[in-house]
Formats: C-alpha cells, structure tokens, sequence
C-alpha cells in the first residue's frame, strides 16, 4: 500500500489549469521532492496534499484512505513552511507542544514529544528561549520540531531552507537528510533549487506547466532525462546543447556539429550500444547534442578506446576557478559550452586547447518536439 497516492488530480483558478491530471504514487518511507521552476504548480499540488487547496477533479489518498475532501486537520499530516510561522511570544518549548496541546495530548505526553524532538535536532539548550533569540537556522529547527513532535503519516516541507542564507542551507539540508535516515518517514518535499532535490531525495518528479515531465531517482533524472527540459534544469552548471545533425545508418551513426574558427565540422561517432529505433527517422534532419560539462576531457586525459574520433580544439573565452574543479566556457556550434576539468588545470582565457568528448553519455534530442532520441 502507498503511503501517499494521487489519481489524476486537476487544479484550476477560473480558466486558468494549474494541476493537469497529476498522478503519482509514494511508497511509505520514500523521499519524494517535486521540483521545477517557479509556477510550474508545486507548492499548488503541496497545497492539495495538505487539504489547504481543495482539487478541481480527481482524488488523494494517504494510507489507502480516500481524504480528498477532509480538512487538514483529519488528514494525518504535519507541514513545515517556507515562513518559520512561530509564535513570537511563546518559547521554543511551547511552540514544539502548541500543536499537541490543541489535540488535548496529555502534559506528560507532551513533554516527553518536546524533549525527544529537541534532542532529535540538537535544540534541548534553546527551550526556554523565544524565537527573536534566535537564528534563522535554529528557527527552522524550532518550525520542523513542531511537525515532527506530532508524528503523522507523511511529512509535507514546503521550500523550508530559501529563506536561510548559503552556508546554512547546507547545514540544514544535511540534517533534514540525517533524520529521514534516522525516523524512516515518509516526505514530500517542494524545492526549485535541483542541487537539494539531487541530494535529498529518493525519488525526484520533475514539473513543467502543471505536468510531471519525468519520475525517477536523482541518478535517472541526471543521466537518463526525458526531455531537453529535464536535461537542462537538472545539473549545475547546466547541460550544453549543440546544433548538430544525424549521418550514416545503424551501426554507423555519427553526428556532425558545425564548430565555430574550425576548418572541418565535428564528427563524432555514435556508441553502437547506445542506438535506438528513433534514430533511423532523424538521420539526415536537424538534432540537438545534449553534453554535460564532465563529459569533456582534456587531451591528455584519454578516455580510452571509445574516444577515438572524439577529439577537438577549442578556444576558451572564460576560465571559472571553483576551487574543487575548473570550469571554462568555449565556443562551440555557434554557443558557450561550459567545460568542467580537474583543480589543477592552468589554462587561461584565450588559449586554444584540445579535448575529448565521452560520447558514451552524451544525449541526442529531437529539435522539434525536445524529446529525447537516444
């Protein structure tokens, strides 16, 4: 049984369709974040979740329970806000228990909620404090103890870190991710930031204009993408797509990119075990080529036997030091490509260099629906 099942659920305000026929299932236990630009509807379909948002059509069921049109209060969930939403005059003690006290719980049973949820996350010293002593870290502390202190069916987290600042909403992110581990419950969670639905999540859904483009773990979304959308909005810096077009016959593809300064176009074969029935139709036409900056290599780093063919020149027009790793945008098929290579790299902008692509994970796309070929 799902812990979390949803069946074709519609959201529309006036002639505007927010939610178009969402459906999805979430196992107990799973780590699901929904993720997508802004407005693309997720905080909507959180909201739908939660009973705060009643749906057009179709139906949400928590625990094989049909709870479409019950309150939030009979649903068995617990949510945590973008807005840490504590009350200013109470003690982080009694901002834990509030929600406990209005379900009449027992004081003892209260305080002992109180007490294992502040050990849970570190807070026992801030008890007896009010929210404006403290930091915004520990607010969101104090914001998810409160949920966490009920111990629901399903979590529900609604972008809870955008509010704090870089170095914070790392720290947060890998203790919201210490107590999935640790408690085993099931959450959902809305971000638009990828790097936390890569690093968080079991599984990530991936919305565009009300849809769900794509279901899969952090490894298929990032390596296996749907779509050009998908490709492009999971990754950072961002996958480059090169204007390309598709030659030769099963067996022999190659694609042929247009480079700029370059005196021949690239052409790089196509992995033969990478082949698939779409491609047949596409040969000859206009593709996209869809590379991840890690896909390149310099020349002296070989990529072994597959490489063969993929080699190439460049100019680089921007070096970006990041300390872990080097990246360098080049000209080529008429864009920027972002190139990511090791820490130690000394080249400067300017320098024409020379590099390989690993072909055996780079992506072909259709340019005219953005689906993708191969």
């Amino acid at each position: 049984m799902s812990a979390l099942e949803i069946r074709n659920v519609r959201k529309t305000f006036g002639d505007t369709e927010v939610l178009k026929e969402i459906s999805l299932a979430i196992d107990s236990g799973e780590f699901l974040i929904l993720v997508g630009p802004s407005g693309c509807g997720k905080s909507t379909l959180m909201n739908a979740i939660a009973g705060l948002e009643p749906v057009t059509a179709g139906e949400i069921h928590i625990g094989g329970e049909d709870v479409t049109w019950r309150t939030p209060a009979e649903r068995d969930i617990a949510m945590v806000f973008q807005s840490y939403a504590l009350y200013p005059s109470m003690t982080v003690r009694q901002n834990i228990a509030f929600g406990l006290e209005m379900r009449k719980v027992p004081k003892a049973e209260r305080d002992q909620a109180v007490e294992r949820v502040a050990d849970l996350l570190q807070i026992s010293q801030l008890l007896d404090r009010k929210p404006s002593q403290l930091s915004g870290g520990q607010r969101q502390r104090v914001a998810m103890g409160r949920a966490l202190a009920r111990e629901p069916q399903i979590y529900l987290f609604d972008e809870p870190l955008s509010n704090l600042d870089a170095k914070l909403r790392v720290e947060m992110r890998t203790e919201i991710k210490k107590l999935h581990q640790r408690l085993g419950t099931t959450i959902v969670y809305v971000t638009h930031d990828q790097i936390e639905a890569m690093t968080l999540a079991d599984r990530i859904a991936i919305m565009r204009d009300g849809h769900i483009l794509q279901l899969g773990t952090p490894d298929e979304v990032y390596n296996d993408p749907a779509d050009m959308f998908v490709a492009g909005f999971m990754g950072s810096p961002a996958m480059n797509f090169l204007s390309a077009s598709l030659e030769g016959g099963p067996g022999e593809y190659r694609v042929r990119v247009e480079t700029e300064g370059a005196q021949a176009p690239l052409v790089l074969p196509w992995p033969v075990e990478r082949e698939t029935e779409a491609l047949a139709s596409q040969v000859g036409r206009p593709v996209t080529l869809g590379l991840r900056p890690e896909h390149f290599s310099e020349e002296d780093e070989r990529l072994g036997d597959q490489a063969e063919g993929t080699r190439f020149e460049a100019t680089t027009t921007v070096v970006e030091p990041t300390g872990a790793d080097t990246l360098l945008q080049v000209r080529l098929s008429g864009v920027e490509a972002t190139v990511r290579l090791g820490p130690k790299s000394r080249i400067k902008a300017g320098d024409r260099i020379a590099l390989r692509v690993d072909m055996s994970r780079a992506v072909l796309f259709s340019t005219e629906d953005e689906s993708r070929l191969a």
